[in-house]
């Protein structure tokens, strides 16, 4: 795609185009299986953003989830989630059976995912299949899992052992291990290596299976026309094999229990703030290594994705510090962050850094400055644009080129949930926006097409507004205990009619890339 005078439409720092793209976790693909995964339905879902003229496909962290299920709470900032891994593919590669499959899943829910019913069912299969792995079978991939290993060896042999000592340890959080497993003693780690060294092997191949089945998909969208944006939360699980395997990193006591945790201040929206209850970094340390962790994190990730999503962007330059101890994140304060420092070494680490800056909520001068000096693209969410004040900078008018802008994110409700439950005022306003009125609007449509025609040089729409569903199809409600990253959408949504109606629109606004023309 070129301007008017023949040069390319780029994003500052990216080197791509304009373009548009959907925003679909891989849990919410559909499939046979009781979680949407990386088999079939996710090529599937490739060949759909293609012909729907996308280039885009951002999903949420693709971490090992824990309590809560959340993709945000992760036991490891390195690893892959095994929920995500393909049967079909297993099947394919001679280590479980179809029939194996249908016995142990075929009674969970299609529609969303029931992750009590799910883990261990699902765990119990790839457990057959590893047995199988470790007896011979699929001798074809052995080469490959052992180039693996040696490969990841940085990060994969704390967090096998991490969650081999958990499962030993009766699933409870690290800090409650046996003392000389909580405090990695040299000998208590050698002896639980001898001793759990078949299911030490056994998380090993998880991630080997993993990572094989994604470079797989990321290849086959690359090969089409699709980036893949990724997702990074800033902070890391209190229970995760980074903070056992790193307490010098972190603000923690003797027992390895922060001291000091994550979150936001009070606002309007709270009059107690957020208390998150991540470990903070001990940035000072991390500085004195080189940033070693942070860089070794990042160039796993852009291995992983071709753009990434850095979750909390605001902290690196200054972040709400809540004692421990406190109840709410009343009591907190603000500290610097690492800035610019950081960001100076991954960039003569790792090159030109293909990050979008999650920048909602507080934003100073100081954090839009840290921004713009490293040409990052920032984020306008539209659902947050409107009300009485039309210098509102969410709203598109105010838009500069050098952002990603989005009708929702996995935290917002549907735009059709989110529509429903305005109050009469803000409703008028965006109906007095986008020219509609109450019998013509079609709202989730309205609010993309306003992303899609801003000047923003990326558009991300949420699957949930494509389909136009209501806020039976939301993600995830902040602060709600269970039930959330659950929705799953059937294969015939995808129809051949909703791709024409997407990449007309996206050919509208210029937004159609030379790959998907």
């Amino acid at each position: 795609m070129t301007t008017t005078n023949g040069s390319p439409v780029q994003v500052r720092g990216f080197g791509l185009q304009r373009a548009s793209g959907i925003l679909l976790h891989p849990s919410s693909l559909p499939g046979p299986w009781g979680i949407g995964d990386l088999g079939p339905m996710a090529y599937r879902f490739v060949d759909f953003l293609v012909a729907a003229g996308q280039s885009l496909w951002q999903v949420l962290p693709l971490g090992p989830t824990g309590y809560g299920d959340s993709p945000y709470q992760c036991f490891s900032a390195f690893a892959g989630n095994p929920l995500l891994i393909s049967l079909d593919d297993i099947i394919e590669q001679g280590l479980l059976t179809i029939e194996e499959a249908r016995a142990t899943l075929s009674r969970l829910p299609a529609d969303r995912v029931d992750y009590g019913a799910l883990i261990p069912a699902k765990q119990s299969l790839l457990r057959r299949s590893f047995e199988r792995f470790q007896s011979g079978h699929g001798a074809h991939l052995r080469p490959d899992y052992q180039r693996f290993c040696e490969a990841n060896a940085e990060w994969l042999t704390d967090y096998a052992q991490f969650m081999a000592i958990k499962e030993s340890q009766g699933g409870v959080s690290w800090h409650d291990w046996r003392p000389d497993l909580r405090d990695r003693k040299p000998a208590a780690l050698g002896q639980a290596r001898h001793e759990l060294a078949t299911t030490i092997a056994y998380h090993q191949y998880l991630q080997f299976l993993f990572f094989r089945q994604w470079q797989s998909l990321k290849a086959y969208a690359n090969q089409q026309g699709v980036l893949i944006i990724g997702d990074a939360p800033i902070f890391v699980a209190d229970d995760s094999a980074d903070v056992w395997a790193n307490r010098d990193l972190f603000f923690v006591d003797e027992h390895g229990r922060p001291t000091v945790v994550a979150g936001v201040p009070p606002d309007y929206f709270s009059a107690t703030g957020q208390r998150w209850g991540n470990p903070l970094y001990r940035w000072e340390r991390m500085a004195a290594t080189g940033y070693r962790w942070w860089v070794a994190r990042m160039r796993q990730a852009f291995t992983l994705y071709d753009i990434l999503r850095l979750d909390h962007f605001r902290g690196f330059e200054a972040y709400w510090e809540v004692p421990a101890s406190a109840p709410t994140a009343v009591d907190g304060r603000w500290v610097a962050g690492p800035g610019a420092d950081l960001f100076n070494v991954l960039q003569a680490e790792l090159g030109t850094l293909p990050i979008i800056a999650e920048d909602l909520g507080l934003i100073t001068p100081e954090v839009e400055a840290l921004r713009q000096a490293f040409e990052l693209p920032g984020m306008k969410v539209l659902q947050f644009a409107f009300g009485y004040d039309p210098a509102n900078p969410y709203l598109p008018h105010n838009y500069t080129p050098n952002y990603v802008v989005y009708t929702g994110t996995h935290d917002n409700d549907t735009t059709i949930g989110w529509f429903a439950t305005l109050d009469p005022a803000t409703r008028a306003a965006v109906l007095t926006y986008l020219g509609r009125t109450e019998e013509t609007i079609d709202i989730a449509w309205d609010l993309m097409r306003l992303g899609m025609m801003s000047v923003a040089n990326y558009a991300i729409t949420p699957l949930q507004d494509v389909l136009r569903l209501g806020s039976e199809a939301r993600m995830n409600t902040p602060g709600r205990l269970g039930g959330n990253w659950a929705w799953r959408f059937s294969a015939e949504a995808l129809s051949a009619e909703l791709a024409d109606r997407l990449r007309q629109l996206t050919f509208i606004y210029r937004r159609l890339q030379p790959a998907n023309t």
